[in-house]
């Protein structure tokens, strides 16, 4: 199996089931335990992703928070795997801001395609991107000149032994991302980083 990112070959698996890339320092899963379609988008049924729940505007707010930071609302923006409940979204467009949506399983419209955006965000997403060199090569050339990549992931960073992690415990998890692999992206891509944290990701499209 080669890495997903990098095309390294990944040789040796640090745990039962991920590889650590010694290149770009992603633990990617094992392509044989990938989910199908079917058995993908039935697990993400089960998330409780009610845009009106308190605890999920909560957990999103990092990312809404950015985008008012960083974009005022005559900017165009996509939410990229969005899922059932898009929450930020919503949130967004109650401040006049103009947002498409695209999720493969519950948004799966692809006009997105069609445009370019000012921003595009991604929240708890990138995470399960089979193919994530294709994606972000994607998702960067949506973005206009100076346009903003925001990413919510969480980033392995030697928190708790890997095996033990929770975060890759969730088996649509099959792309793990550290610092290192943040920055390994923008130098591949050509992005410049704008915020670089454990949880919360921005950069920037260079021209």
């Amino acid at each position: 199996m080669n890495c997903t990112l990098c095309k390294t070959v990944l040789t040796d698996k640090i745990d039962s089931e991920y590889y650590n890339c010694s290149t770009c320092n992603a633990y990617i899963k094992d392509d044989s335990l990938w989910f199908n379609d079917v058995k993908e988008k039935h697990h993400y049924e089960q998330h409780n992703n009610d845009v009106n729940d308190i605890g999920y505007q909560n957990f999103t707010a990092p990312v809404t928070n950015a985008i008012i930071e960083h974009c005022s609302n005559d900017k165009k923006g996509l939410d990229y795997g969005c899922g059932k409940g898009p929450v930020i979204t919503e949130q967004l467009i109650k401040k006049g801001y103009e947002i498409d949506l695209y999720d493969p399983f519950f948004y799966p419209d692809e006009k997105y395609l069609k445009n370019k955006y000012d921003f595009i965000f991604s929240c708890e997403v990138f995470e399960h991107f089979y193919q994530p060199a294709f994606e972000i090569n994607k998702l960067k050339n949506l973005l206009h000149k100076d346009g903003l990549l925001i990413i919510k992931t969480h980033l392995y960073n030697q928190q708790t032994p890997f095996e033990n992690w929770y975060y890759r415990k969730d088996q649509t998890h099959v792309f793990i991302y550290t610092f290192k692999t943040m920055e390994y992206i923008a130098e591949m891509f050509d992005l410049e980083i704008v915020t670089l944290t454990e949880k919360l990701i921005i950069f920037k499209k260079n021209a």
